[in-house]
């Protein structure tokens, strides 16, 4: 079923809180409901939104937003579950991954919920990343050491031109930091997402290799470390860091953090030992590629803007990566002349230019 509205309101379907409307708001139930969709005949221009973390509305859309409100869980079978020579081989059934088909419209959390009880291994890292499992197979959203990619087989959806249902594979999907094949400008909003199948594992194998993940886990998890305990644990750090939508909008982290070469990571940290003293360590992770990636809340601290208001915006005071909506009325204006002052003032300081995760639309 389509459900259609006019001059949406839509405070409450962005973490912002950004108080705009929609002039058409249409919601689908079902796959087939998209065959039914005239789109050439939607007002535009046409959005499709999850949950709404991500994005950072600067005034009323003038178009379409569309939802997806598709939810299963399903795990599928196996090319081994098929054979039945396979369930006499117990090693061979654990380490054949665990294929589990995830409609759009499905909250990601409770995914990793649900992923964490069934004792499946790949997406408790990412647990309590708000949004939706459409938008977080074209965002690639990431935390802790993981990203989406690493447990993606494969994302199924409608091409609104060819007016046809089409997958794509990993490898199809041109992942990259925060990034996706689906955000290109030559096809941003062509392909909607109708559901994505993951790819799991019964066999443990836990991420724990960035930065003190492992210390917070085995102290918690006391040995027994499952993915529902390191999800125990990482929803606790969140919870410590981020704030809570429903209490103080933003859109989490509103900054990527940038990766650069080696040689200006050096600086980098030459500039802060001479500043902090010989011992000082600047935060960093190594890529594969020799590239390192430098936390954005650090470079933003270091100028200076944690905990600083500029109207109803402000750098969250625990988390300077977090800009806020600190007074829950603040204006699109606000939020954006902070995070352009907070640009500047990094790359001034650093020779580092940030770019904003969060779609401004």
């Amino acid at each position: 079923m389509i459900k259609t509205e006019y001059y949406k309101d839509l405070t409450k379907m962005n973490t912002f809180g950004m108080k705009v409307k929609a002039r058409c708001f249409m919601e689908y139930d079902s796959v087939a409901d998209l065959v039914d969709i005239e789109f050439e005949e939607l007002a535009r221009p046409v959005l499709h939104i999850g949950g709404g973390s991500n994005l950072l509305f600067t005034d009323d859309f003038k178009g379409t937003v569309l939802h997806s409100n598709i939810n299963f869980i399903e795990i599928l079978d196996t090319p081994c579950h098929s054979e039945p020579s396979c369930h006499s081989e117990r090693s061979e059934e654990s380490s054949s991954p665990v294929l589990v088909s995830v409609g759009s419209g499905v909250v990601f959390d409770d995914f990793c919920d649900w992923a964490a009880k069934e004792g499946l291994w790949g997406a408790e890292n990412l647990s309590y990343i708000p949004g939706e499992v459409g938008a977080s197979a074209v965002q690639n959203i990431g935390a802790y050491g993981v990203e989406v990619k690493d447990i993606i087989h494969k994302v199924y959806c409608y091409d609104t031109v060819e007016e046809e249902f089409v997958s794509f594979s990993l490898e199809e999907c041109g992942y990259g930091y925060r990034d996706s094949i689906f955000k290109k400008p030559e096809i941003k909003g062509r392909y909607i997402v109708t559901h994505v199948v993951f790819a799991l594992s019964r066999e443990a194998n836990p991420q724990l290799g960035y930065g003190h993940l492992r210390d917070a886990v085995m102290e918690a998890a006391n040995q027994n470390i499952t993915p529902a305990a390191i999800r125990k644990v990482i929803i606790k750090i969140r919870k410590e860091k981020l704030p809570e939508p429903s209490v103080m909008g933003s859109a989490g982290s509103f900054f990527m953090n940038p990766v650069i070469s080696l040689e200006h990571y050096q600086k980098i940290e030459a500039a802060a030992k001479a500043e902090f003293g010989p011992d000082y360590k600047v935060p960093h992770y190594d890529l594969p590629d020799g590239m390192v990636k430098v936390p954005a809340a650090w470079m933003i601290e270091q100028c200076g803007w944690k905990g600083k208001r500029s109207g109803g915006a402000a750098v969250y005071d625990k988390q300077p990566l977090v800009i806020v909506n600190y007074t829950g009325d603040a204006y699109p204006e606000e939020i954006i002349g902070l995070e352009r002052r907070i640009i500047a003032s990094v790359k001034t300081k650093f020779g580092v230019e940030l770019h904003p995760e969060v779609d401004h639309i």
